[in-house]
């Protein structure tokens, strides 16, 4: 068969990924205990895996230096790149949101500018401008539940899987923009050249999945 390149994002995503493909019997001793190695062959070389940062794994799917992706959507609409997303993968369940102190909502309906401050620019703007809403967008890369805090930002556009830390900094969510999961992304040409491979591949995990 023809070798296969996966780009996994680093963490858990590469874990769960790893555990998926485990059970399908495709292992890779190469990556198990401490190593610096970058990248990793399996053990019957039909597969190669490398782990990079999750911003940069459309990246390396869109140029075609790995044939598929496992990533958050997160990722994916943010780095809006040119790749197939064939599978939701159901794990790290979580939610893009709008979110700000309470009293923000009548602010949200007002018509007025909103300050942003997120992490996620293209999402943000992308969100605001189908809903007809003029802002200003702030990047930040660190903590963004401080920008309402200190000032910075009317309200944030960030993810939330428990609420917890928007909670005990007196924010809540406003709007809910999209669910998010880890998703499998594929390369467009990868997905022509060597699609009898990616798609029994594919079968394979969703119906792991399905278990």
């Amino acid at each position: 068969m023809k070798q296969i390149t996966f780009a996994l994002a680093k963490g858990r995503l590469a874990e769960k990924a790893m555990g998926i493909l485990k059970d399908l019997g495709i292992t890779c001793k190469e990556m198990e205990g401490d190593t610096r190695k970058l990248l990793f062959t399996s053990d019957d070389g039909n597969y190669r895996f490398f782990l990079s940062k999750a911003s940069d794994v459309p990246t390396y799917v869109d140029h075609g230096v790995a044939d598929i992706g496992i990533v958050g959507k997160d990722t994916i609409l943010e780095e809006n790149r040119e790749v197939y997303e064939v599978l939701d993968l159901g794990f790290g369940k979580c939610m893009m949101t709008v979110a700000g102190e309470p009293s923000k909502s009548v602010l949200l309906e007002s018509g007025q500018l909103i300050r942003v401050a997120t992490k996620y620019p293209m999402i943000a703007k992308k969100y605001f401008d189908q809903t007809g809403r003029s802002v200003e967008i702030i990047k930040l890369h660190g903590s963004v539940e401080l920008g309402p805090i200190v000032g910075l930002s009317d309200v944030i556009v960030d993810i939330v899987e428990s609420g917890k830390t928007l909670k005990e900094n007196g924010l809540v969510v406003l709007e809910e923009i999209e669910p998010l999961s880890a998703r499998c992304i594929v390369n467009s040409a990868s997905f022509k050249v060597k699609h009898q491979e990616i798609n029994t591949l594919i079968k394979a995990i969703e119906a792991r999945l399905g278990e």
